[in-house]
């Protein structure tokens, strides 16, 4: 696997988006609970058929970039052509001297996103994100190295995690996790999203509220043929309410609908948003409580 990963990272961004495209159709035709929960998660939300389809190929694209994305050399810069919308608002959130949380949904090329932050703002306030390490030993040892860059740090899914993000954003740098991750038993509520009731991390307004960072959205659009990527800064659709966990993660599901509508054909549908909440993973010595109420 391996020495594929490191073939695969030297081929085109047209190449691997051709790639993707016959894996994302593979996987959605081969596995029937997949299609099932794409087909089921599309419609719910009111996508068009045409978007559902172009969404099966783009999830396939997301999986195939991945290796020209991490396996590049660890000082290099995205090797594709990256365009900015809304640097400006970046700037301005910069410029207020306090920790700034980045939004990203299950999106186009999310894995851009912070490395493209990164790059561009990290000299001036790096970056430090959540993400849920992978099960498999040899793809998380791949995922800490290949993610871990200048100016940009990862922090696991867990307590710890946590306790990193929030000491990030007291010292006025920035943070980016995706508040369409389905956190564990006893770290989230159920709100609506879409319509369906959806377990839902309050860790995103706790942060926001805990330090008094301010909030965006970043989500980066993949253009077609390998023609690179767009990064699009957007101010949070509505306001977060204080006080009350519930309406501040129903919030955030009104905002990231907001934005999946934007771009519905790049939106991850086959994610399994609706699922029941995992265990939480036990606590280390010293550790903050659960995500909901860490300090």
């Amino acid at each position: 696997m391996p020495s594929l990963l490191a073939w695969l990272s030297r081929r085109s961004l047209r190449f691997l988006h051709a790639l993707g495209t016959l894996l994302g159709w593979a996987a959605y035709l081969l596995s029937p609970t997949y299609r099932r929960r794409l087909d089921a998660n599309a419609r719910l939300a009111g996508v068009s058929d045409a978007d559902r389809r172009r969404a099966v190929a783009e999830a396939g694209r997301l999986t195939a970039e991945l290796p020209r994305l991490w396996l590049r050399p660890r000082e290099q810069r995205i090797a594709d052509p990256v365009r900015w919308e809304g640097a400006e608002l970046v700037e301005q959130l910069l410029a207020q001297g306090r920790g700034l949380v980045l939004l990203t949904p299950h999106m186009g090329s999310f894995e851009v996103s912070a490395q493209a932050y990164a790059e561009r703002f990290g000299a001036v306030q790096p970056i430090t994100v959540l993400y849920r390490p992978a099960r498999q030993a040899w793809l998380r040892e791949l995922e800490e190295t290949a993610r871990a860059r200048p100016a940009l740090a990862t922090a696991p899914a867990n307590l710890s995690g946590v306790r990193l993000m929030l000491r990030a954003l007291k010292r006025g740098e920035t943070v980016g996790l995706l508040p369409d991750q389905v956190p564990p038993e006893g770290q989230g509520v159920w709100v609506p999203f879409f319509g369906q009731p959806a377990y839902t991390m309050t860790l995103a307004a706790r942060l926001v509220q805990q330090t008094g960072a301010a909030v965006a959205v970043l989500f980066t659009e993949r253009l077609p043929r390998g023609a690179g990527y767009v990064v699009r800064a957007l101010p949070l659709p509505e306001p977060l309410p204080e006080g009350d966990d519930t309406a501040a993660a129903a919030s955030v599901n009104r905002s990231m609908e907001a934005v999946i509508r934007l771009a519905p054909a790049q939106y991850l549908w086959g994610y399994h948003r609706y699922k029941q909440p995992r265990q939480p993973d036990a606590p280390a010595a010293g550790a903050p409580g659960p995500a909901g109420g860490a300090a």
